[in-house]
């Protein structure tokens, strides 16, 4: 695996029995760069993101990050991984349950932090099953990040999130980034798809095109980069 790269996915395959999630898909993301899995719900996208945290195997091909081939429980300290749905523990308070993810990478420095980012600081006494959806969404992402990981895998982050904590999110995703640290990032949201360095376009576990927004909209001949998107994906139908 080539130094550059923080995720080197060959190839891979993965089917959950008759249905393939993924269809030969070979992608490589950069270490420090925003790359964007855009596709439309059942693309293949969290299947990716779970491979690539070495949650499931694939059936065919391989998964590299961080230069260690996965799955690799060692590689797991290094990479933050935020679900689509909130992995959190509902009897615990937002405090209890970004100190236990904070523990258990020996990172318990980083909580108020954290918590500071996602604007929940004063709510952290509060019991997680008392939140609103959003405010889950926000201590889920706090989880994620709060051992500072080498790679910060974010499934659908902002879902539920207001339109002014969605830009200070990706604020901070971009200082992350300029850091050294790799997101990998998936969507379905156009208008978040333009704040990746590059997109990864996926539809039916295949990816369709690869490129910064300003290449996808070229490889789609259109200035709109939804309608790029169908025009590429009526180009793999036909």
């Amino acid at each position: 695996m080539n130094d550059a790269y923080a995720v080197d996915v060959e190839e891979v395959f993965k089917s959950f029995g008759s249905f393939k999630a993924l269809n030969g898909v070979t992608l490589r993301v950069r270490k420090g760069e925003i790359y964007g899995l855009l596709g439309p719900n059942g693309a293949g996208k969290t299947t990716l993101i779970r491979l690539i945290c070495g949650l499931v195997e694939a059936h065919g091909g391989t998964v590299t990050v961080l230069g260690r081939r996965m799955p690799d429980i060692a590689v797991l300290r290094h990479i933050g991984y935020m679900t689509q749905q909130a992995a959190l523990y509902p009897a615990l308070s937002v405090e209890e349950n970004v100190r236990f993810f904070a523990a258990i990478n020996g990172a318990e420095d980083g909580v108020r932090e954290a918590l500071g980012l996602v604007q929940l600081w004063e709510r952290r006494g509060s019991v997680v099953s008392t939140l609103s959806g959003g405010m889950r969404q926000r201590c889920s992402l706090a989880c994620a990040l709060v051992h500072r990981p080498e790679l910060l895998l974010l499934d659908e982050p902002t879902v539920g999130i207001d339109p002014q904590l969605r830009v200070q999110f990706w604020d901070y995703f971009r200082r992350m980034a300029a850091d050294g640290t790799t997101l990998v990032v998936s969507s379905h949201v156009m208008d978040e798809a333009d704040r990746c360095q590059r997109l990864g376009l996926i539809q039916y576990g295949r990816l369709l095109a690869e490129g910064s927004p300003a290449d996808i909209r070229a490889q789609g001949g259109s200035q709109n980069l939804e309608e790029a998107f169908l025009a590429l994906a009526g180009r793999r139908e036909s």
